[in-house]
């Protein structure tokens, strides 16, 4: 198995379940909820309190898949922050390269859920999940991890420049998923893509990026930056290739969708663990598939999280 260090927000996810008052209604092209007004009082179903973030939610992965996880990211000192080093300590994530920065709270999210649809509103505050240029890259010198998984820093362009070049002098590969706040950065984003093995992005994110609407095009602009890519569409699928071989392919398997909180997080992390534990580039997709499907059937980013152990049916994934 592999070392694998997630970079990448901590946050604590507030879930506020309800089957009556958050139901949507349609406004033009736009769904709000309904029967929320300003100033009244709701009673709701029911909460649920879970840790969430991308570079906690990648971690849960790599751990449950046998790897050596490292957590790299910022928390508070506060209830929040307990919450997010419990859940690591419960995983087995080693947490020795977590920040607590004691003038800053934790990052936290409320989640108000509508059970029948699945739809939800997230309301976020990062916290100190917002803030990664406290963090060090040399400290990748003391973990000497065979891959670097990152999620979005919030656009901080500069820090994952240091982690990314710090990441190849070691011979550490690199997978990157990054957010909004990195894709309208793109000048510099496409700068620091050299240095990464693979990348994962949304159809909208690449659309961004490069030239093109077509996922074909898109892939092929793309490879032209990194050696492998995977380009995900909802509910459509996916399209990636590894430089030699392109897959085109849908969900893993049609079911009702509980939450979709964590569901990216799901399919790149899982794609990582399989293939850091050895798996071929298809396998490895269709996990990835298998696991974020798991994930939005359950409630939080984490619970449906696989293991890697489990026994997965045939999906159709085209070679093309």
């Amino acid at each position: 198995m592999a070392r694998i260090v997630s970079l990448g927000s901590a946050l604590q996810d507030i879930y506020l379940i309800d089957r009556d008052d958050f139901v949507g209604a349609k406004i033009g092209a736009e769904t709000i909820f309904s029967k929320v007004l300003i100033g009244s009082k709701i009673d709701i179903d029911r909460l649920s309190y879970e840790v969430g973030g991308g570079g906690t939610n990648s971690a849960v992965a790599f751990a449950r898949h046998g790897h050596e996880a490292i957590f790299l990211g910022n928390i508070g000192r506060d209830s929040a922050g307990e919450a997010v080093l419990e859940c690591l300590d419960r995983e087995g994530i080693d947490n020795t390269f977590v920040n607590i920065l004691p003038r800053i709270n934790t990052g936290c999210s409320v989640v108000m859920l509508d059970v029948k649809s699945g739809e939800r509103t997230i309301l976020t505050h990062r916290g100190a999940s917002a803030e990664f240029h406290n963090l060090d890259e040399n400290v990748l010198d003391q973990i000497h991890p065979d891959w670097l998984y990152v999620t979005s820093l919030r656009g901080d362009m500069d820090t994952l420049l240091r982690f990314f070049e710090k990441a190849k002098s070691i011979g550490c590969k690199i997978m990157f998923n990054p957010g909004k706040n990195e894709i309208i950065e793109q000048k510099k984003l496409l700068g620091l893509l050299e240095d990464v093995d693979i990348l994962l992005l949304n159809k909208e994110e690449a659309a961004q990026l490069v030239p093109g609407q077509v996922l074909a095009e898109l892939l092929s602009h793309l490879s032209n930056y990194v050696p492998a890519c995977i380009i995900t569409v909802g509910s459509m699928g996916a399209i990636a290739t590894d430089g030699t071989d392109t897959y085109r392919f849908g969900i893993y398997e049609d079911i009702p969708v509980r939450d979709t909180t964590g569901a990216g997080d799901a399919f790149g992390a899982g794609f990582l663990a399989h293939f850091a534990a050895g798996k071929s580039f298809r396998s490895s997709l269709i996990f990835a598939a298998a696991n974020s499907t798991s994930v939005v059937n359950k409630l939080g980013a984490k619970r449906g999280i696989l293991t890697g152990k489990e026994k997965l049916h045939p999906m159709p994934i085209q070679k093309i």
